[in-house]
């Protein structure tokens, strides 16, 4: 004979195992998500172009970056960015160009390399607030993540070069017709992504 106590006590175990295990599936989800994310990051790297007058290529890894905080959410898209810089530096040849090391943070990419974690970032935080709604919104959202990069990337080649007009001509000028492509081409893929996803 069963008595109260011990319902109780199996109904209490069934019901923390069963949240075990949905946490710990939520969990490996979210690392599969990040891992993913950061993969997507590094193949976008290696479609790059070389500028002759700036040592910033032009790359595919805003449009990724973009499109990830859209998708995966706030901190799951600014982990997948970290994790992607985590595998760079330690060797990995995902930076553009296939290159690696810590020497790359060093150099005059450093700068956008941290500001795609404050991209990902904002622009999942507003696509979680529903931004990601409608095609308008979610072009502000990613065009207010994309600005982000660029505080990072000028300070950062300010310290490399000087405070001085150069900073400018070869940090941002180049890229803003690009980016705002680049903003564009993210929003209609990630809707499209969503749709497929059924979200």
């Amino acid at each position: 004979m069963i008595n109260g106590a011990d319902m109780l006590t199996n109904t209490t175990a069934a019901g923390f195992m069963g949240s075990y295990k949905k946490g710990r599936a939520g969990f490996c989800d979210d690392i599969a998500l990040v891992i993913g994310g950061s993969l997507v990051i590094a193949l976008s790297a290696q479609v790059a172009v070389l500028l002759p007058f700036s040592p910033v290529p032009f790359t595919l890894q805003t449009f990724a970056v973009l499109m990830i905080g859209a998708l995966l959410g706030p901190w799951r898209a600014a982990l997948s960015v970290l994790t992607y810089i985590m595998q760079g530096a330690a060797g990995l040849p995902v930076f553009a160009l296939g290159r690696a090391g810590f020497a790359v943070l060093l150099g005059p990419t450093g700068g956008y390399l941290l500001g795609f974690i404050a991209a990902a970032y904002i622009t999942g935080l507003l696509a979680e607030r529903g931004w990601d709604r409608r095609i308008a919104t979610t072009i502000l959202a990613m065009a207010l993540g994309n600005a982000a990069v660029y505080p990072f990337a000028l300070l950062w080649l300010c310290c490399l070069t000087g405070i001085n007009s150069t900073v400018l001509i070869v940090g941002l000028y180049p890229f803003i017709v690009g980016d705002l492509l680049k903003v564009v081409l993210a929003a209609v893929f990630s809707h499209r992504a969503e749709r497929c996803l059924g979200r």
